[in-house]
């Protein structure tokens, strides 16, 4: 069915589209009063892990249990193939020098070279095998960051069955010398989504333990994190996954599955406050900002992608 070229459906025709919501006066600020919400791509198992190429005027996401990177252009609206399989690629992010970084639930983290070969940059930890690299950041020193936790290896439908060998951690690899060393261990249990603030002095990490789920804020210490503590604490409802965040520090979070109110997108202040949410029709795992200024909200959901014009630009790094 690849690729197809189609104009983007806009979900809702009335200004200001009501799927956007103001929870807080000062979310007004950041929303585009002409701009709607668009599905821009649909049909995919689960949708996870947007990344936005400048260069080449393009989105690619993942599809994990097609184990498969999809590839939409912004021009010409056509969605492709980027590689199949991909390892059950799940996570997705750039380094500074604009090579595609990716966290595989297929127990493995990898950078796609300009020529387009596949760089293995950590499949173990002292010997024993990761469980299923979650989602990933790169830090402005090349420091690679990512989540590794068991849903890739829990089952059959995202990855496939495997044994446990290591705790859920974060880890950090060295962009140098390329040595992985624990980032924290034991904090958070099952973390997930992970992005840094504005300034890289703090790095918030969701935990997506079942009745614990929370986004925690740490201190970047060096190569380690300190100081943790919970930012948010999410009700038995509220189940956040990805995220990314905006130049004024603000959290836009992949939310909902508890009930179709929460479905979409919940917007933070650096303080933990609900400030905004962008109704969708599906739970949104994951986003990330893009297009030419940054301005561009890209939400990976279930079985779609939508894209939402805002009044802010994304966070160098995300």
């Amino acid at each position: 069915m690849y690729p197809t070229t189609t104009a983007p459906l806009v979900l809702n025709e009335r200004l200001p589209d009501p799927a956007v919501k103001i929870l807080d006066k000062s979310f007004e600020k950041y929303r585009v009063l002409l701009g709607s919400v668009e599905r821009i791509s649909q049909g995919y198992s689960w949708a996870e892990g947007p990344v936005y190429f400048g260069d080449a005027r393009c989105l690619l996401w993942s599809d994990i249990p097609n184990s498969r990177i999809m590839r939409w252009d912004e021009v010409t609206g056509a969605t492709s193939v980027y590689r199949q399989p991909s390892n059950y690629a799940n996570g997705n992010t750039r380094d500074r020098q604009g090579r595609l970084v990716t966290a595989e639930h297929g127990r493995r983290v990898t950078r796609t070279e300009y020529d387009g070969r596949v760089t293995v940059l950590m499949d173990r930890f002292e010997g024993k095998r990761l469980s299923s690299p979650n989602d990933i950041v790169v830090k402005s020193d090349d420091s690679i960051w990512f989540t590794d936790m068991t849903a890739g290896i829990d089952g059959n439908w995202n990855g496939e069955i495997g044994e446990q060998e290591l705790p859920q951690r974060v880890y950090r690899i060295d962009g140098k010398s390329g040595q992985a060393t624990i980032a924290t261990d034991g904090m958070v249990k099952r973390p997930n989504g992970l992005a840094f603030s504005p300034d890289e002095k703090k790095l918030y990490v969701i935990e997506s333990q079942p009745l614990e789920r929370a986004i925690y804020v740490f201190d970047v210490d060096g190569t380690k994190l300190s100081n943790g503590k919970i930012l948010i604490k999410c009700t038995k409802e509220e189940t956040p996954d990805g995220f990314r965040i905006d130049i004024d520090g603000n959290l836009w979070c992949g939310w909902g599955m508890g009930t179709s109110e929460l479905d979409g997108v919940r917007i933070f202040n650096p303080q933990g406050q609900p400030i905004g949410h962008i109704q969708l029709p599906e739970r949104c795992a994951n986003v990330c900002f893009g297009g030419p200024k940054r301005n561009r909200l890209f939400m990976a959901a279930s079985h779609s992608v939508y894209a939402l014009f805002v009044n802010t630009q994304g966070a160098l790094g995300g």
